[in-house]
């Protein structure tokens, strides 16, 4: 059986460009949230944030040895960037996107989907816990739930 992953990401800053953030909410087969991660980015738009969110949570799902992968986002931006239906032009995202693209080139199976901002709430959570606790120093939650 291939091990599965699941998980909804996010990413916010306060201003925009702000202290930023991103939070990872680990879900189960009915999308309910089990574990979650944050952690702070300083100063960085939102968008940056969003990606931070992505790749975080695709080394989660890389360390955890999942090949079977399927993150949520309420960025219709980054996920329409790679799923290949809109470039990346910004220089700061760059980068960023192509770290994304190399992790996934690791699992087997993956995909990236849109759902509403109301779908999304353990992840805006924690990423707002992280905001909280002084995302400025770079700090990193774990939650157990």
């Amino acid at each position: 059986m291939t091990p599965r992953f699941r998980a909804a990401f996010d990413g916010g800053s306060r201003g925009n460009p702000g202290i930023a953030a991103w939070g990872v909410a680990i879900l189960d087969e009915e999308r309910r949230c089990i574990e979650g991660f944050a952690g702070g980015l300083g100063k960085a738009t939102n968008n940056v944030a969003e990606y931070n969110g992505l790749i975080e949570a695709l080394e989660l799902a890389l360390k955890r040895g999942a090949e079977d992968v399927a993150l949520f986002s309420d960025s219709q931006l980054i996920v329409r960037q790679i799923n290949g239906q809109y470039k990346v032009r910004h220089p700061d995202m760059i980068p960023l996107y192509r770290e994304a693209k190399k992790r996934i080139t690791q699992l087997t199976l993956f995909r990236l989907e849109h759902v509403r901002r109301e779908n999304n709430k353990d992840a805006d959570r924690l990423v707002n816990l992280a905001l909280d606790q002084g995302a400025e120093k770079s700090v990193r939650i774990h939650e157990a739930y």
